[in-house]
């Protein structure tokens, strides 16, 4: 009996491990050279992410983000606005409670709350440009702000 129960547990634990391993390798980010390059920037790039019809303004600074956004990124059209602003809501979510939580989360990468409402039309740039950033700083600093692999 003691011997079965060790070559049933041996089992398991191959299966466990084999799952494993297959998980952890779906969930892996390939960067090209391109997109390190635009890691790798040094220069602060200033991106305005602004909406004249609702007077909301997003300034991001944050060197090789907007080389990330022209010559990596998908191009504006290639995503829907509610597809843009479904994920934006959840990223703005998760990155409001990593702002307030600066003992668990580097202050340095949350440094400031983003106000985001699902029941304001920010209309498509505004959410297509933000969307973006979240896929670029996922991306640059290897963060998770939500349960999609952050893809491009």
């Amino acid at each position: 009996m003691k011997h079965r129960f060790f070559n049933i547990f041996g089992v398991l634990l191959v299966i466990i491990m084999i799952g494993s391993s297959c998980g952890s390798t779906k969930d892996a980010i390939t960067i090209s050279q391109e997109e390190k390059m635009a890691f790798a920037e040094q220069e602060g790039d200033t991106i305005k992410i602004a909406s004249d019809v609702t007077e909301y303004e997003i300034i991001i600074i944050e060197p090789g983000f907007n080389f990330w956004l022209q010559s990596i990124a998908k191009p504006e059209g290639y995503y829907s606005q509610s597809y843009l602003e479904n994920r934006n809501n959840l990223y703005v979510i998760e990155w409001n409670q990593r702002v307030l939580q600066p003992f668990r989360y580097d202050p340095g990468l949350y440094e400031l709350q983003i106000d985001y409402s699902p029941n304001i039309d920010y209309g498509y740039e505004v959410n297509y440009k933000l969307y973006n950033y979240f896929i670029y700083f996922q991306r640059k600093y290897n963060q998770r702000l939500g349960p999609f692999v952050p893809r491009i």
